[in-house]
């Protein structure tokens, strides 16, 4: 019933379900503790008064409502009318996103607005919904691009009038989580694919967050860590120079306690990525066979809280990278199904296959491979996260 009233009452009743939707099921997906402080709520009092925005909101609802049809096993669009209307939708809707934005990039004054950057930003996460391989990176560019463009016209402009306290955390959260899926995303693509820009860089006050703004809630030193790896490991293929997290008081001390242990595991998905950085550069192959069972042990004291394990795909796409045991394997393979009943994100029935094909390959060879490089040579650049 409050959707009745303002803006919402132009909508027509398609776009009304789905932006409820959005509002009820999505935001919490994205979000490691879901508040009335969660941005991508936020993003709704934006979105109903800009058509680019909303569309790709929309898409979002509509994807995700259309992905509840398929099955962990078989990812394929279900035969019901009702989930063939829902899957039209999304498509629907998607297209109407990327149409407005082709339109809004062509106008200097309308590209550089927040909502612009956020409508892209969206897509980024429609991707994760779709498949995790799609045009992920071109978005993720094009978004950097848009906010560096934007930062460099207020320093020449001598802007200095205030944004608004919303449009002002919309805007820092955007940044931090691109700065997210940027150093994240990198670790399983192709060395370089992505730019590396650092022009998004911000002091340190902006890149500590609470849960309530979190994506993922990796700390960034570790991201920071993250990322100086990953430029190590692209120096090996083409030499060159290499180039907080705060916690609500909201939380009970079980979810505190929880928060530690996936901070542990992107530390220990960290250390076992930057030891085969550093065996790369070494020609050694060191055993990590004690790493990844803690690691898979924090995975398992993840697996009954959905809030947090919606939040571990990095973590588990490297152990499962490094793990030879079959029982380790089995034991990911059904994290991750859980993992697709808690957010029906694509992008996670496609890390299953990914492991799988990448454990039938490694299991014939004789010698240990070096998935830092190999696993950038799938057939798709993969974004888990």
């Amino acid at each position: 019933m409050a959707l009745e009233t303002g803006p919402i009452s132009n909508l027509d009743q398609t776009s009304r379900y789905y932006l409820d939707y959005y509002n009820d099921q999505i935001c919490k997906v994205f979000i490691v503790y879901d508040s009335e402080e969660n941005p991508f709520r936020r993003l709704i009092s934006l979105a109903v008064n800009n058509s680019v925005l909303l569309k790709s909101v929309l898409a979002l609802a509509a994807r995700h409502r259309a992905n509840s049809g398929y099955s962990f096993e078989n990812a394929i669009v279900g035969a019901s009318p009702d989930l063939l209307q829902i899957h039209q939708d999304a498509l629907v809707f998607k297209h109407q996103a990327i149409q407005g934005l082709t339109h809004a990039l062509s106008d200097p004054t309308i590209s550089e607005q927040d909502t612009t950057v956020a409508s892209i930003f969206l897509l980024i996460f429609l991707d994760l919904l779709e498949s995790g391989s799609d045009k992920w990176n071109f978005h993720l560019e094009g978004a950097k691009r848009l906010i560096t463009s934007g930062q460099l016209h207020e320093l020449q402009a001598g802007k200095s009038q205030d944004p608004g306290r919303t449009i002002e955390q919309i805007r820092k959260f955007i940044i931090k989580q691109i700065h997210v899926i940027e150093t994240l995303g990198a670790t399983f693509v192709r060395p370089k694919l992505l730019s590396g820009c650092t022009s998004l860089d911000h002091p340190d006050s902006l890149l500590q967050e609470t849960v309530e703004q979190s994506f993922i809630g990796c700390p960034e030193y570790l991201l920071h860590a993250v990322q100086c790896l990953s430029a190590y490991r692209d120096s090996m293929v083409e030499p060159q120079p290499p180039t907080s997290t705060t916690k609500s008081q909201k939380t009970s001390t079980r979810y505190i306690s929880n928060l530690c242990k996936l901070a542990q595991s992107y530390k220990l998905g960290a250390l076992i990525y930057g030891q085969r950085i550093l065996d790369a550069l070494l020609d050694v192959n060191t055993p990590q066979e004690e790493l990844v069972s803690e690691l898979i042990g924090l995975i398992d004291a993840l697996r009954d809280d959905g809030r947090l394990l919606k939040c571990v795909l990095w973590p588990i796409f490297v152990a499962g990278l490094e793990c030879r045991s079959q029982a380790q394997r089995d034991f990911l393979i059904t994290s991750l199904e859980k993992f697709w009943l808690d957010t029906n994100c694509l992008n996670v029935v496609n890390a299953a296959k990914a492991l799988q094909s990448y454990w039938q390959k490694t299991d014939k060879q004789a010698s240990p491979t070096q998935w830092i490089f190999d696993i950038g040579d799938l057939d798709h650049d993969w974004l888990f996260i």
